[in-house]
């Protein structure tokens, strides 16, 4: 075969040159392959980074076509040995989990597939302040609505833990969560705003290492009460309100005076308004979200907090602890809220609220979770009550589905709101 009347042809090439890496890379994972000759040791190029809890090194791979990783491994005070890998197409490496600021000695080397490794490269470190340390200077306690907040910071996005412990008069109370987000807020509802809380927090890491104590002292909670529905009333579909027209829920089984009732949706209840797809004016044309539920509260109230109820399943064979419908098809997952503001005579938009989706629950836990409902605080950030308002304005941006980017957020079954009368005490 005369090659030489393909090479002028670019596929031909690039074929070629895949085969030929390809054929490393077989050569790299062959099997039964052995070795005893030992991989080069990795040059360190530049000093390392300083991280929160450790260091980044930075280095060249060495010449060793079945190069398989370059490590970095550390032994800490009571004895316990750390590795940490990266692939040989990687140019550095992050080595974490030191509870101090200290100097300490890590060992650099290269391993190659037959589990040989090159001659050590010994590298001396101070890291920045512990993660730990970090994240709990960061840590906020805010009081809430018969709840309060924990906030706070994780720069690095390393998996930590929270531990938030709170005496509510004699009992003592431990609650732990894990998380590896740069920010994170967890909410400690259904308290009694009537006794205090004094509330302390620490942080550990994977590594073992632990925070000091977060001293926040004695938490006064926020006072509300649930707004009675007797006097609401839901204008039909066709309302408007400062250029903004009342929901078409009325599709189907769904009625929209049905969200505003006190029943939920459950099993074979059928009780949710249900959009048809085509909420925005009751048009199909004019699409479906964002759709606007306007509640008249029949008096003037000052409002906190919100409490909504998906729809769940109103499939006869559908059991009450099935997941059903549960932050999935059809219901809504993303919303703002407004009210009225008699002065300006225009909505002001309070917030807006992402209803979580629960993980790592079974399919009874999610149901009960559904049935009681999802609260949102109406600010979140600095939780107080909204000027004194008659109306409110629930507006529907997305469904669940695809990570809150679906129009089908068609069912809401029920909503509730909480504050005080305006000019009460």
């Amino acid at each position: 075969m005369n090659i030489n009347k393909y090479l002028n042809y670019p596929l031909f090439l690039a074929a070629l040159i895949g085969c030929v890496l390809s054929c490393e890379e077989g050569y790299r994972y062959e099997v039964n392959y052995t070795d005893s000759e030992a991989p080069g040791s990795p040059t360190i190029i530049r000093p390392y980074r300083p991280l929160y809890g450790g260091a980044r090194f930075y280095f060249d791979i060495p010449e060793d076509r079945d190069l398989l990783s370059i490590n970095a491994e550390y032994i800490t005070e009571k004895g316990k040995t750390y590795t940490f890998s990266a692939s040989y197409f990687s140019d550095s490496l992050d080595v974490l989990g030191w509870g101090d600021t200290k100097e300490h000695e890590v060992t650099l080397y290269a391993v190659d597939r037959a589990g040989n490794k090159s001659i050590p490269v010994k590298q001396t470190v101070i890291p920045l302040e512990p993660v730990t340390s970090r994240v709990a200077a960061t840590i906020e306690v805010i009081p809430a609505f018969s709840s309060f907040f924990i906030n706070w910071e994780n720069e690095l996005k390393q998996n930590i833990n929270v531990f938030v412990e709170f005496r509510i008069g004699t009992e003592d109370k431990l609650l732990i969560y894990t998380s590896n987000d740069s920010l994170a807020t967890q909410q400690i509802r259904d308290q009694d705003p009537a006794i205090p809380i004094q509330v302390q927090v620490h942080v550990e890491d994977e590594y073992g290492n632990i925070s000091r104590t977060m001293e926040f002292g004695d938490i006064d909670l926020l006072q509300d009460e649930e707004i009675p529905k007797t006097g609401w009333v839901v204008p039909k579909y066709g309302f408007e309100k400062g250029r903004v027209l009342q929901v078409y829920g009325d599709g189907v089984e769904g009625r929209l005076e049905y969200v505003a009732d006190g029943v939920i949706d459950l099993n074979n209840n059928v009780n949710f308004l249900n959009t048809y797809n085509k909420g925005a004016t009751g048009l199909e044309k004019d699409g479906n979200v964002p759709w606007n539920l306007i509640i008249d509260l029949g008096d003037y109230y000052q409002l906190s907090r919100i409490n909504t109820v998906q729809r769940h399943d109103h499939a006869s064979e559908t059991s009450p602890l099935a997941r059903g419908m549960y932050y999935g098809n059809e219901n809504v997952g993303l919303y703002n809220m407004y009210f009225w503001d008699d002065e300006w005579e225009e909505w002001i938009l309070i917030s807006q609220h992402k209803i979580p989706i629960p993980t790592g629950l079974t399919e009874t836990e999610i149901s009960i979770l559904g049935q009681k409902g999802d609260e949102a605080v109406m600010y979140p950030y600095d939780p107080r009550f909204t000027k004194p308002t008659r109306w409110f304005r629930y507006e529907a941006l997305k469904c669940f589905e695809g990570n809150y980017s679906s129009t089908v957020a068609n069912c809401l079954s029920e909503v509730s709101l909480y504050g005080k009368k305006a000019n009460s005490e």
